[in-house]
């Protein structure tokens, strides 16, 4: 391969990687042609972009990655190498153990997700119920407002029960 496709490979691959804000490094070596269609197929159907790359390359495409330290990714950029890319943080990591009902692969590596590494494949069920911050602000503003809430609805209740005291008072007086 020429240096200027190279080049070339490593800025496309650059380029997906900051388009996605989470990554996971997985091992897809040993699928045989029709697995690993139905893996890309799922991985379309999940919104995940899958992609095979030479280590080398990938390592110089994520060396590229400015405002993130994926520095601590290299040591897992060994052997057969492909990459998950998506928008959801857990999304990868959920297409995994779906399928690996058929077997033992894919295998997780390590994954950048929510501005922290996870190495290793028994990381894969923390990564599954990782929460993104969406998720963990909606359940703080949830918690705060329950409190509120809950004043709210006895200040109108009793409202309406003085009402109703003073409603039956006047009836009698009268």
């Amino acid at each position: 391969m020429k240096k200027e496709d190279k080049k070339q490979l490593i800025d496309s691959l650059a380029q997906e990687i900051s388009a996605r804000n989470y990554l996971y490094i997985t091992d897809i070596s040993g699928l045989n042609a029709e697995d690993t269609s139905k893996l890309r197929r799922l991985c379309f159907k999940k919104e995940v972009k899958l992609i095979v790359a030479k280590n080398t390359l990938l390592k110089r495409a994520l060396e590229m990655q400015e405002g993130r330290d994926l520095s601590e990714l290299f040591p897992t950029l060994k052997g057969a190498s492909a990459i998950m890319l998506s928008d959801v943080n857990n999304a990868p990591a959920k297409l995994i153990r779906e399928f690996r009902g058929n077997g033992q692969k894919p295998i997780l590596k390590s994954a950048f997700v929510e501005e922290c590494v996870y190495v290793g494949d028994d990381q894969l069920d923390a990564l599954i119920n990782v929460k993104s911050k969406n998720d963990l602000i909606g359940e703080l503003v949830g918690l705060l407002q329950s409190p509120m809430q809950n004043v709210l609805s006895q200040l109108q209740s009793g409202g309406n029960t003085i009402h109703g005291l003073l409603k039956t008072l006047e009836e009698k007086a009268a």
